[in-house]
């Protein structure tokens, strides 16, 4: 049977102290309100008190937030909310998630993987020469792959990024806009446009743009080529066909790596299989291949995105889909 308890927390400093606690103690309030848990804070220490197993996972969190806060990063609501669902899992200890930098932008800002499922989507994109990531939108598929591979443009390890899209249109039509081929497929690549200049900047991407270092193009730009010593990334998967997917995978050549992201419940295409479920079933098991998959769980956008998406996943299972 649990009994009250108390735990105390050395502080960090007053900074990181204030981090932690969040805006009028925002973080703080909500893991009392969530394990019904009283947290004070006295001279150098913090108290939690409350029934032994809360307080212990009040504890946990709020040790991870203080390791966040010790990064230097900005608390957020999204950190609290996660770390929160991660200490209802037994076998999940929150302190074994360690701060995983992936690369720092033009500005000097780490990107860090900021959740188990991100963590694993990098790891496997480090040890796998083609890893396919499928989950919901707002769980940084696309994003990280982007930062994975400036990073191994910097270090050397790829003398090219090349990105690339199915032009398949998502209940609009652009046909009518004016412009050339390139200026119609613009719209669908801007995602991929957007991560390289927060990543790069915009002066070197545009820099490598024309060196020809960097390619965004269409899928449909890939065929007849093979891709040696670059960074190949397929964004919006779940919109090629099984011929189109095979088609990006066989252009893969000496001394690349590829990262295929998708969301399989934001299928565009008029009619037939996506070339993504496919791939599941026919490449699961190969070596050098992996798939990552993440769940709402994983989303870090506004929270209302991870709301949307598991209520969308409720229904679909609801409704046998």
């Amino acid at each position: 049977m649990d009994t009250v308890v108390e735990r105390l927390i050395e502080l960090p400093d007053p900074d990181q102290t204030a981090n932690v606690f969040g805006t009028n103690d925002r973080n703080i309030r909500m893991i009392e309100d969530k394990l019904d848990v009283k947290i004070t804070a006295r001279n150098n220490d913090m108290r939690v008190t409350g029934f032994e197993s809360r307080a212990d996972r009040a504890v946990d969190i709020i040790k991870r937030l203080m390791l966040i806060a010790e990064s230097g990063d900005v608390i957020t609501e999204q950190n609290v909310r996660y770390l929160m669902e991660l200490t209802e899992e037994e076998r999940v200890q929150v302190s074994d998630l360690p701060l995983d930098q992936v690369c720092v932008t033009y500005r000097g800002k780490p990107i860090k993987s900021k959740t188990y499922g991100q963590k694993r989507y990098v790891e496997a994109m480090r040890k796998n020469a083609i890893v396919f990531g499928v989950g919901p939108a707002g769980t940084g598929k696309t994003f990280l792959a982007v930062a994975l591979a400036v990073k191994a443009f910097r270090e050397k390890q790829v003398s090219r990024i090349i990105l690339t899209r199915p032009a398949v249109e998502a209940g609009e039509r652009l046909g009518f806009l004016p412009g050339d081929l390139q200026n119609k497929v613009d719209p669908y690549l801007r995602p991929l446009y957007d991560a390289l200049y927060h990543i790069m900047g915009p002066e070197t991407y545009h820099s490598n743009l024309e060196k020809g270092i960097i390619e965004v193009a269409p899928l449909a730009y890939m065929r007849g080529r093979t891709l040696d010593d670059s960074f190949i990334i397929l964004d919006e998967a779940q919109n090629t066909t099984p011929e189109q997917m095979k088609m990006f995978l066989t252009r893969m050549g000496t001394g690349s790596r590829m990262v295929i992201t998708g969301d399989i419940t934001q299928i565009d295409l008029p009619g037939g299989k996506s070339g993504l479920i496919e791939a599941k079933r026919i490449l699961s098991g190969v070596e050098g291949i992996s798939f990552v998959y993440l769940t709402e769980r994983d989303v870090v956008r506004h929270e209302l995105v991870q709301r949307i998406v598991k209520a969308y996943e409720m229904d679909a299972k609801n409704r046998g889909v």
